[in-house]
């Protein structure tokens, strides 16, 4: 369990609740998704995690400083679990899926996407030996369904007409990744969240340096536009800082398994953000969609009374 000493008291009921934390990072992420392919061809997708990372420690840092000193011990002692953590969620996810919307379609992104919280609760049997509770289990169908109805539009036969791409093989190895680093976790030492995050994004934004550069003189070097500094800032801030405190203190609450499910509200996010932002017009399916995507994480989330 984190270690939220310092949280002021009237701060301490808003990050025990998990429904609403649990609402914000797929928001961001389903955004993070629009932008990344928003920007695919302008801004190199290496350069583009790198400069994330690197605009996101920097941000953090200051509020982080206090407990990251307080810290350091802990942090140092469980150095393998922070390396291990900071590199498949920070180093390679995000810089596998900035690549993979280079070539995929967003479709195929989000159905690859609708399949990580199945991953998590099978990674979870095979490196922790969890069991699944009914209840879980059938939320965990439930919501996924939903996701499905969502990408789908409601027509099964848009799910068999699905191919895959070199972006798509991205996409799947970046899914496989990031549900091994929510399964693991439960390994992260007992920390303040700041100095956790601030950690594991400074060795991400490390990690990506010399390819980075590598990309800058072989491929193409970020040039210092309006629109890249847009999407650093959004994927920076966003994305990164406040989704990713928010989804690690979920996992605290409820548990890899249940916290899994945030993936699904991806696809409903991605929906809301093409209504509100494309001018695209509401179905049926997006409403019966949503609400088996609600009604998955309420049984998955239920107390056992």
């Amino acid at each position: 369990m984190a270690d939220d000493r310092a949280a002021p008291a009237k701060n301490r009921r808003l990050i025990d609740q998990a429904w609403l934390l649990m609402m914000l990072p797929p928001l961001f992420w389903a955004g993070n998704a629009v932008m990344g392919r928003a920007v695919a061809g302008a801004v190199p997708p290496i350069g583009l995690a790198f400069w994330r990372w690197t605009l996101g420690t920097l941000i953090i840092l200051p509020f982080a400083w206090k407990h990251l000193r307080h810290d350091l011990r802990p942090l140092l002692a469980g150095w393998k679990d922070v390396l291990l953590l900071g590199t498949l969620g920070i180093g390679l996810f995000n810089t596998f899926q900035y690549i993979a919307l280079n070539s995929t379609t967003a479709l195929n992104t989000v159905m690859l996407q609708s399949s990580m919280p199945v991953l998590i609760v099978l990674m979870s049997w095979l490196l922790f030996h969890d069991r699944v509770r009914p209840a879980q289990g059938l939320g965990i169908v439930v919501s996924l369904v939903g996701a499905t109805t969502l990408i789908s539009h409601g027509d099964p036969a848009v799910l068999f007409g699905l191919k895959l791409n070199a972006g798509d093989v991205w996409m799947l190895v970046a899914i496989v990744i990031y549900a091994a680093y929510t399964t693991c976790l439960r390994r992260k030492p007992a920390v303040h969240g700041l100095s956790f995050v601030v950690a594991t994004f400074a060795i991400g934004a490390v990690e990506l340096l010399p390819f980075y550069l590598w990309e800058t003189a072989t491929v193409r070097a970020v040039e210092p536009t309006a629109l890249t500094a847009l999407a650093v800032g959004y994927v920076a801030l966003f994305p990164s800082i406040v989704a990713y405190l928010c989804f690690n203190r979920v996992v605290e609450l409820v548990g890899a398994n249940t916290a899994g499910l945030a993936i699904h509200l991806v696809p409903v996010f991605g929906s809301l953000l093409a209504v509100l932002f494309l001018g695209e017009q509401p179905h049926l399916y997006h409403g019966v969609g949503i609400a088996l995507i609600a009604t998955g994480i309420a049984l998955a989330t239920r107390r056992r009374g």
